[in-house]
């Protein structure tokens, strides 16, 4: 194991204590603050220059060459070419969009989206497995588990599956879970438990059973998966010709991209690989706003590290007695107590971020502009052009800034939310998706029913 380059470290400054990179935790076990991974860069071989990351100079057959995680190890030494999983995660693309431009607000030129749909098992959830199953393939884990609002389980049963490394555990929220995500965990072969509950409390199960039955934890808790995570940056980077966009734009939920986003970020800048730091800019789901409230109403702040853990705890008290549940057809940031919350702070701190909510209305609009594109995302990934769209009206985002927005998964990850937004008429909508606040489809695409009679069929092309 190359664990002399890595460690593990409790990001809380006023305990500091630090782990070997072979201890399998996912909390400080001293303070119970998150962990970080961070390595011993005077002895990392990180080139000299940006653009020399990820060539393809690996031998015939090594992983570099079928994994875009891979490819950029040496921003995440902790791990010998041997013992990386792969299965062939990280070629996505960085797509200039005009049409989404316009939609936001944004010059044509400046907004791209990246497209994490394309990953096998159709989320950016691959990049961190990758990374996280090669932890535990060096530590010698035998099961896997995770909480899921879907990806995350899709993800790890098809790691486990195509490795034959772990056996997978999935824990689930009952009616939590869309069915194109949900039918690849199943279509995995991974053990699924429906918890009476929701995510939050799935979370909390999981948690214990990996303490009691030994179960590796592959959840965002886990740091050595957000080190996966990190490499989406280097692959944005590296499609703007590795120079440094304005603004990241990302959906919040369990709030491990945006940490994974801000280390991957800030990292660079100590590396002296970049001379600037973008902006970010992460966008909850208006029935999911956890994050919006304790930055924006409470005034939750990284602090240096001190977080206000007391003010988070009375949010959730209030969470709580209200019996409030989060509440968004973006099934994937459908998520009141996010477990990275502080790794999310320490990132709006270090690059200048702001936090939006957007309404379900607004999320699926903005899916159906990507769409326009000639490619789609689920719901949770409309929610960076939605909010992309309210920070260019409220003057926050400049319209000649050069935004780079996240979409973290495919479109048919959540099939039935586009089949009703364009296929319901306005009472249907109102019925089915009411209690979510949309009841308009403003750029409905709506299937027309034609009899079976080649006259009517010309007629119904013409009045197209």
């Amino acid at each position: 194991m190359a664990v002399e380059l890595a460690h593990q470290a409790c990001i809380h400054p006023d305990c500091a204590s630090t782990y070997e990179a072979g201890e399998v935790l996912s909390r400080c076990p001293r303070c119970g603050s998150l962990l970080d991974v961070r390595y011993d860069w005077d002895r990392a071989q990180v080139p000299a220059r940006l653009r020399d990351l990820g060539r393809f100079d690996v031998p015939a057959g090594g992983l570099g060459r079928v994994s875009g995680v891979w490819r950029f190890g040496a921003l995440l030494p902790f791990a010998p070419t041997e013992a990386q999983v792969t299965i062939g995660e990280g070629h996505t693309q960085l797509r200039p969009c005009p049409k989404v431009a316009e939609y936001t607000g944004i010059d044509p030129t400046n907004l791209s989206l990246q497209y994490e749909g394309l990953n096998p098992s159709g989320s950016f959830k691959d990049n961190g497995m990758a990374a996280a199953f090669t932890h535990a393939r060096l530590v010698g884990a035998k099961k896997a588990g995770c909480a899921s609002t879907g990806n995350t389980s899709a993800s790890m049963a098809a790691f486990a599956s195509a490795s034959g490394l772990l056996k997978p555990v999935v824990f689930v929220g009952s009616g939590k879970i869309a069915y194109g995500k949900l039918s690849q965990a199943l279509e995995f072969g991974a053990r699924t438990l429906q918890v009476a509950g929701d995510f939050d409390d799935a979370m909390a199960r999981i948690q214990e059973v990996c303490r009691e039955r030994g179960v590796y934890l592959m959840n965002s808790l886990n740091p050595f998966r957000l080190e996966g995570q990190k490499t989406i940056m280097y692959r944005v980077l590296e499609g703007l010709d590795w120079e440094v966009p304005d603004w990241i734009v990302v959906p919040g939920g369990n709030l491990g991209n945006s940490s994974a986003f801000g280390k991957a970020f800030l990292e660079l800048k100590d590396l002296g690989l970049i001379d600037r730091l973008p902006r970010l800019a992460v966008i909850n789901a208006a029935g999911a706003p956890t994050l919006a409230n304790l930055v924006n109403r409470e005034g939750l702040r990284w602090n240096e590290g001190r977080v206000d853990m007391d003010k988070v705890a009375a949010y959730y008290r209030g969470l709580d007695e209200r019996g409030e549940k989060a509440h968004t057809l973006a099934s994937a940031i459908e998520i009141n107590r996010p477990v990275n919350l502080t790794k999310c702070l320490r990132a709006l701190a270090g690059l200048n971020g702001v936090v939006r909510t957007v309404p379900d209305q607004e999320i699926l609009d903005a899916k159906a502009q990507v769409g326009t594109e000639g490619f789609g995302c689920e719901p949770a990934s409309a929610a960076s052009v939605a909010g992309l769209r309210a920070l260019v009206a409220e003057g926050v985002v400049d319209r000649s800034a050069r935004v780079v927005c996240v979409l973290t998964g495919h479109p048919l990850k959540d099939p039935h939310a586009t089949v009703g937004y364009h296929g319901y008429d306005a009472g249907q909508l109102a019925e089915a998706y009411g209690g979510y606040g949309v009841t308009r489809a403003a750029y409905r695409n709506a299937p027309v029913p034609v009899d079976n009679d080649l006259g009517a069929i010309l007629k119904a092309l013409d009045d197209a």
